[in-house]
């Protein structure tokens, strides 16, 4: 699995998605990196600021676009990773737009609007999402006068506008909440997950995790959430790393039972081998450690040192 492992940080840094295949009797289960995606706010209204910090807490990196200084700045969106003061047709043209990118349309006018979609539907690479906010009037107007400057219809209704899942929502924080939602919607498009998949739930890129598989030099075991039942603190897809000098990296959700896993990874450390551990977390130990979690885990533990620093 080592070799897989290095193949795999390769791509990553790369800036590339990878996976990861191992196979427990006789099924092979695929952990999936991929990159955090980007998320355009174009507009830094009110709405802006509620959406950021929702959508950088689900793993999106946000650059946030306005042309006014007292809008456009970090101290009104800490979570941001980028924040652009300048026009929006010129912030557009340098943020080089991919077909994995999310874009919201949140400006302050109308006006606005129309400079963005003019500047977004003629390029070659079309965003995953792109919604727009406004009155379904104010939309229908704006699509009406896009189709008859002669952009293309087929884009124009791929536009999510009126932008946000449908939920009734009247306040800023409930608009933003939906907006929030539909982008998660389309993250989740076209993909089949529940509990028990061969295809593990959790995405993420952890680094520090990564780094410690690929380049700490000691002998490590290496542990990975295959299935979840019922509540768990995890996802299938979670990670974990310990090595011979009991570091550790990533987690499985913490607390007693992963304390007991750890406990026999690291015996497993220099050994070769691989075994499947299952963590109930509904037992009267699990209780007696404040964990509200009532499900169970099952984990695979593999030894992952180089065949020249195995017993």
């Amino acid at each position: 699995m080592i070799e897989q492992l290095q193949k795999m940080a390769t791509l990553i840094d790369g800036g590339h998605e990878a996976s990861l295949q191992f196979e427990i009797d006789g099924i092979t289960y695929i952990r999936n990196f991929r990159p955090q995606e980007r998320l355009i706010l174009l507009g830094a209204g009110h709405i802006a600021q509620p959406l950021c910090r929702y959508v950088a807490d689900l793993g999106f990196l946000v650059t946030v676009v306005d042309d006014r200084p007292t809008f456009a700045n970090e101290a009104r969106f800490p979570e941001a990773t980028v924040v652009l003061c300048e026009p929006f047709v010129d912030a557009i043209e340098h943020l080089n737009l991919t077909a994995q990118d999310y874009v919201a349309v949140i400006t302050r006018g109308h006006r606005f609007d129309a400079d963005c979609l003019r500047s977004i539907l003629p390029k070659e690479a079309f965003p995953k999402y792109l919604g727009m906010i406004g009155s379904k009037r104010r939309v229908i107007t704006l699509m009406q006068m896009l189709k008859e400057e002669g952009f293309d219809e087929q884009k124009l209704n791929r536009i999510c506008a009126p932008i946000g899942v449908e939920i009734n929502a009247l306040t800023v924080k409930e608009i933003a909440l939906s907006i929030a939602a539909q982008l998660v919607q389309y993250r989740r498009l076209n993909v089949k997950r529940h509990s028990y998949q061969t295809v593990l739930v959790s995405e993420d890129i952890d680094r520090a995790l990564l780094n410690g598989l690929i380049r700490d030099s000691t002998p490590k075991a290496l542990l990975i959430v295959f299935e979840t039942s019922g509540s768990t603190p995890v996802k299938s897809g979670a990670m974990m790393a310990i090595n011979q000098d009991y570091k550790t990296w990533g987690t499985i959700g913490g607390g007693c039972s992963e304390g007991s896993i750890l406990r026999d990874a690291y015996r497993m450390i220099g050994t070769g081998e691989q075994r499947v551990f299952t963590v109930d977390l509904s037992n009267d130990v699990a209780a007696d450690e404040g964990m509200a979690c009532g499900g169970r885990m099952k984990v695979l533990v593999c030894d992952v040192s180089p065949a020249e620093q195995r017993d």
